[in-house]
């Protein structure tokens, strides 16, 4: 069937002549109708088509230099972004430096006054001890004192012998270690 219609398109079929064969005529009057039109479109659409190129192509430039300058301004925001973010970073580390400094102050400080109170503290108490030592050394001495007078008022009223002395001395230091 494909050789079939092969053979009536190359062989010309019944028409008279083939799709092959030059025939003037018609080259003719192609080659007019196609002149004319082209003058026709010449006067008439050309000059619109040619209009509405030129506006599409300016409005592609146009389009491609918005285009660029927001990637540009996109640009310059992001680097302004960056420089803001590198900024509160350091300021961020700066306050946090800061922070660490004041306690580390408040902390020598606290030590100090925490050392100094402990002093006063310990100071006090040694001065009380040592009030209260003197206090009981005298305390003591008078009491010894007055043991001692005691034990010779006794001595005095008894006169006695050396044994004798001896076991009331002997008695009364008892009684005042019992006391």
């Amino acid at each position: 069937m494909y050789n079939l219609m092969a053979f009536l398109v190359f062989s010309g079929g019944e028409g008279g002549g083939s799709l092959l064969d030059i025939n003037p005529g018609v080259i003719f009057w192609t080659t007019l109708t196609f002149l004319l039109l082209f003058f026709v479109l010449k006067k008439t659409a050309w000059k619109p088509i040619l209009e509405s190129l030129d506006a599409r192509e300016k409005s592609i430039a146009d389009a491609i230099s918005s285009a660029e300058k927001a990637k540009e301004d996109a640009e310059k925001l992001l680097a302004e972004n960056k420089a803001n973010l590198a900024k509160a970073e350091e300021e961020a580390q700066k306050i946090i430096q800061q922070g660490r400094e004041y306690s580390e102050k408040l902390k020598t400080q606290m030590l100090e006054e925490s050392k100094t109170e402990a002093k006063k503290l310990v100071d006090d108490a040694s001065a009380e001890i040592e009030r209260k030592n003197k206090e009981m050394f005298l305390q003591l001495k008078n009491e010894v004192a007055s043991i001692a007078v005691k034990a010779a008022e006794k001595l005095i009223m008894e006169n006695l012998d050396e044994e004798k002395q001896s076991k009331i001395v002997s008695k009364y230091i008892e009684d005042i270690s019992k006391n």
